[in-house]
């Protein structure tokens, strides 16, 4: 449910997510990791709300740029649109409770938080991929999608993404949450 005020809140965000997401860095292993910004979209707007910011970015670069693939939105938004922000506000407020807004301990959850979502889904899409050759073959045996099984896949993303995409989701996150903290701006 939003209000009139999150509105523009949301559509803020979505282009905020949208070029923080452009940003992909190589990573070791042969894949790529990028900051999401999830996390600072669920500190300011609630998880629903960075639900909503981050489903929108992902279908913009789905549909006008083929970045993730049309096929592979749905994936996308489970992961990075409804269970990253979820986890990460969840961790954010057990980690920061009731301190001040500019407390240093906001600043750490909003790191904490940022860094474990996205290896939690980093570790997730891992999964995703290492099954892909376990369950979808074509007539002849070989992977249709994903051609390494699961004990290649889920090292390949969770470790690069736990030392060097999920760094920067922190950093992203705990750097602009004193600023743009939900209860500062007033939204509930």
């Amino acid at each position: 449910q939003l209000n009139q005020r999150m509105v523009p809140l949301v559509a803020l965000f979505s282009a905020f997510v949208f070029v923080i997401m452009m940003f992909n860095v190589p990573l070791i292993g042969g894949t790529t990791g990028h900051a999401i910004g999830a996390t600072i979209a669920a500190i300011v707007l609630g998880p629903a709300g960075a639900a909503l910011a981050v489903s929108i970015a992902l279908l913009i670069q789905a549909l006008f740029f083929g970045d993730g693939d049309i096929l592979a939105w749905g994936a996308n938004v489970l992961l990075m649109a409804l269970i990253m922000p979820h986890v990460a506000y969840c961790i954010y407020k057990a980690l920061a409770g009731a301190s001040a807004i500019q407390s240093g301990r906001r600043v750490v959850a909003a790191f904490v938080a940022g860094w474990a979502s996205l290896s939690l889904i980093a570790g997730l899409a891992g999964i995703l991929f290492g099954l892909q050759p376990v369950l979808f073959r074509a007539a002849d045996g070989t992977p249709l999608y994903a051609p390494f099984p699961l004990t290649i896949a889920l090292p390949a993303m969770l470790i690069p993404h736990m030392l060097v995409a999920s760094v920067i989701e922190g950093l992203v996150s705990d750097r602009k949450s004193t600023r743009l903290n939900s209860s500062h701006l007033g939204i509930s």
